[in-house]
């Protein structure tokens, strides 16, 4: 016979049972209990609840049954325990019947440090018989119900045996996450305080975004209200709600945007200055490096807020009142309009051109910094948009606001109770980071630095007159 032959007589089409589908214990019929046994019954698995009250334990996933918790366990050899720590006391009359079995502990706690111990290393002392993984407690009920994402694609598990950690990593993989092994349970503490973390990248970022924005609101509230008050007796106030905000959110957005590009040309000098790229950057620069995402979508965030704040402008009734007062005043007291000045027609339009630009790009920073974006870019494509665009944007950003002070700075008005405006203020670190960016682009600087980035070494550094850095 033919190999067509051979093939249809060892599997006959029609005549071949399927092979029969895996059995899962769950103990607890929660919100996570019936999001798991829904993935699994999807992926193709039996699922069997272990209940306290199997007749009466609320609407769970269609084609899965319920038991007692004895039945459940002697039916299957991986059993999930989605049940909270406190209840964990009666799995101990258990003992007998999940005696080797595979226990997935998926529980967690309300705060750090609750227990002296992990809830896994708990389970384990509980049942010593039985092989307990910590696994899936990174995961919420939403992710398992709706299918792995860009977001959590991972599942962290950790056990003692390696056997049990390998059946639990196959089911894992056939739900569509990627497994990553943190070792023995003793690592189980650790996973058990991930989803404890409220923000743990934001935490920097976050609190200097509200340093600066408090700093800056005070400041420009002395400034621009407490002080005309004072000398004039004039309240305006009212100006706090969308004059000042609109003031302090572009100040804030710069800065940040600033932060985001300073520790790269921090890092760029210190590999100059040591002549290697193999020693670690200090502490600090690393965990500011770490963050500079969040750092730039906080600042897209203030430049967002920027842009809505001037939309409304227009339609503000001071603005509305005063443009009125103005242009009936000067009817009045001259009888003539004004004269077109084309000065200002330049300066307000390029104003508001290269801002538009400068929010363009930031849009466009904000839109790749996403990971369903950003996974499809390559890494070259990555670096140039957030590295030479991330450059030109803070340019463009930069030039935006030299082109709203124009020749403030030379008014002695302007220095009210001799202080500098804000946006003066805000210009100092774009600037600096700028200015330092374009001494990194020097051939010979840019040269040097490449080379180092290749894997070359000063191996003397000190003998500057036999082997310089910049040639």
């Amino acid at each position: 016979p033919d190999l067509r032959d051979k093939y249809l007589s060892l599997c006959p089409l029609g005549t071949a049972a399927a092979p029969e589908q895996e059995l899962l214990c769950i103990f607890g019929t929660g919100d996570l209990g019936r999001s798991l046994g829904q993935r699994l019954l999807q992926t193709g698995y039996r699922v069997v609840y272990g209940s306290r009250r199997p007749h009466s334990c609320g609407p769970l996933p269609e084609r899965a049954q319920v038991m007692s918790h004895a039945a459940a366990a002697q039916s299957a050899n991986l059993v999930f325990i989605c049940i909270h720590r406190e209840n964990y006391d009666f799995l101990e009359t258990l003992a007998p019947e999940l005696k080797g079995k595979v226990l997935v502990d998926v529980s967690n706690n309300v705060e750090k440090n609750l227990y002296p111990e992990a809830n896994a290393e708990y389970l384990q002392r509980l049942i010593p018989g039985a092989h307990v993984v910590k696994a899936f407690n990174t995961l919420s009920a939403w992710a398992l119900q709706n299918g792995p994402s860009d977001a959590n694609r991972q599942v962290y598990l950790c056990g003692n045996n390696a056997e049990a950690k390998q059946a639990v990593s196959v089911v894992a993989t056939k739900l569509g996450f990627t497994v990553l092994d943190r070792g023995s349970v003793s690592a189980a503490k650790e996973l058990e305080d991930f989803p404890l973390q409220l923000f743990p990248e934001w935490r920097l970022p976050l609190r200097l975004a509200v340093g600066l924005t408090a700093f800056f609101f005070f400041y420009l509230l002395i400034r621009d209200i407490i002080s005309v008050y004072i000398k004039e007796k004039k309240d305006i106030s009212f100006r706090i709600m969308v004059s000042l905000a609109n003031k302090v959110f572009p100040i804030v957005s710069l800065i940040m945007l600033s932060l985001c590009y300073l520790p790269g040309v921090i890092a760029a000098f210190l590999q100059l200055y040591r002549g290697t790229k193999y020693k670690r950057f200090p502490d600090w620069l690393d965990r500011w490096m770490l963050c500079r995402k969040q750092l730039g979508l906080l600042a897209l965030g203030f430049a967002f807020l920027h842009v809505l704040y001037t939309l409304i402008i227009p339609i503000r009734y001071y603005v509305r009142f005063r443009l009125s007062a103005i242009t009936v005043s000067e009817v009045r007291d001259k009888n003539r309009t004004p004269e077109f000045d084309t000065t200002m027609a330049w300066r307000t339009d390029s104003y508001y051109s290269v801002g538009i630009l400068g929010f363009g790009l930031y849009l466009l920073l904000g839109i790749t910094s996403l990971p369903s974006v950003s996974n499809a870019l390559s890494w070259r494509e990555f670096s140039f948009i957030q590295s030479k665009l991330g450059h030109v944007t803070l340019f463009f950003c930069t030039f935006h606001t030299y082109l709203y002070g124009w020749d403030k700075f030379l008014r002695a008005s302007s220095y009210k109770w001799y202080t500098p405006p804000g946006y003066m203020l805000c210009l100092v670190l774009p600037s600096v980071v700028l200015v330092l960016k374009l001494l990194l682009l020097l051939p010979c600087v840019d040269r040097s630095l490449t080379r180092i980035r290749q894997g070359w070494e000063r191996t003397n550094p000190d003998d500057d007159s036999r082997k310089s850095l910049l040639t």
